[in-house]
């Protein structure tokens, strides 16, 4: 089974949106900081949300990608939709 990983996010936030050179995607608290604090608004999230749909083969919920605002909340919103459609 396929889940979308930390690695995995950090990467298409970068491809799609660019990265701030003051923020450390890499470091251990990344997955509790909005994203808003990472540097990354809502047009960077919906990129990222586009390709991983198209990779992925998903649909994901528009809102609630609006209230996943952390890297962790929008990985499990993710991964909860890839677990449901290997479920089903």
């Amino acid at each position: 089974m396929r889940h979308l990983e930390l690695t995995d996010l950090t990467r298409l936030l970068r491809e799609c949106a660019g990265e701030d050179e003051g923020v450390d995607l890499d470091g251990a608290d990344v997955l509790d900081t909005l994203f808003l604090d990472l540097g990354y608004d809502s047009l960077a999230l919906l990129q990222t949300t586009g390709r991983i749909e198209r990779e992925y083969e998903i649909t994901l919920d528009e809102e609630a990608i609006d209230e996943a605002e952390t890297p962790r909340k929008y990985l499990e919103l993710v991964n909860r939709v890839l677990s449901a459609r290997v479920t089903a």
